[in-house]
């Protein structure tokens, strides 16, 4: 099973899901981890505990991969609970969500860190930053701020290039050297999916920002996820073969 962890209003989501077909796919949402009876986590062995998704209790060895899409759990995925408590349980279920994510033996896209499930929570200021660290050209951000809260930004109104990196495969890059870019602030971001954004200038193209969250639902990006899984899931079956003969041998 190929798991979607999603927000209760992610249409993306469930779009990627039919897109899927006849796989075995279904969306995770908040609902599901806080009003239907059946999760069980086992510290000793993660394997024998059990996961509701999309209403139904699964054990955590038929999911195949997670694709995260909620950045964070937040009140407003808890209508179902009462007002005064949905702070609290949204606290708490931010901080299982980590865990499980962090337990999981199969593929997670991405994973989480401690403040952000999609991976590491970065300002745009963070990703320039390390973008220049790793000798990528930078366009330098300006904030300027009044009392009226104006807040204006460097990257306003220019010609950008969106490319979009799954795995070891780079969609959207106009030349080379911004696929050699993309890729290898997404290794310096240890994550595996991101969204890199560049704007044009006269010399080529500078780097501005870079997203954790993008849709998900169209033709290639929908495919490229699923081959993404398909091989890591082979790679570990393949692994598993091999050390079990290896345990044959000695």
């Amino acid at each position: 099973m190929l798991v979607i962890l999603a927000s209760i209003y992610d249409e993306s989501a469930r779009h990627l899901v039919e897109l899927w077909g006849s796989l075995n796919a279904s969306v995770l949402t908040c609902k599901d981890i806080s009003s239907v009876a059946g999760w069980r986590n086992y510290l000793s062995d993660s394997t024998l505990s059990t996961a509701v998704i999309n209403g139904e209790k699964i054990s955590n060895k038929q999911i195949d991969g997670v694709l995260t899409r909620l950045p964070y759990v937040t009140e407003t995925e808890l209508p179902h609970i009462v007002k005064h408590d949905r702070s609290y349980v949204a606290a708490e279920m931010m901080a299982f969500l980590v865990y499980w994510l962090s337990c999981l033996k199969c593929p997670v896209l991405n994973q989480p860190t401690p403040l952000c499930l999609l991976g590491p929570n970065w300002s745009q200021e963070q990703w320039i930053y390390t973008a220049a660290q790793i000798g990528i050209p930078v366009r330098s951000i300006c904030r300027q701020s009044s009392q009226s809260n104006i807040i204006r930004h460097a990257t306003e109104d220019v010609s950008k290039v969106t490319v979009i990196v799954i795995g070891d495969r780079c969609f959207g890059a106009v030349n080379d050297e911004m696929e050699e870019q993309s890729m290898r602030l997404t290794r310096e971001a240890g994550v595996d999916m991101l969204s890199v954004h560049f704007a044009a200038c006269e010399k080529g193209f500078l780097f501005i920002a870079a997203n954790l969250w993008f849709p998900v639902d169209t033709y290639n990006i929908s495919n490229a996820i699923l081959d993404y899984f398909i091989r890591r899931h082979k790679k570990k079956n393949e692994y598993n073969t091999n050390r079990e003969v290896f345990k044959q041998i000695t």
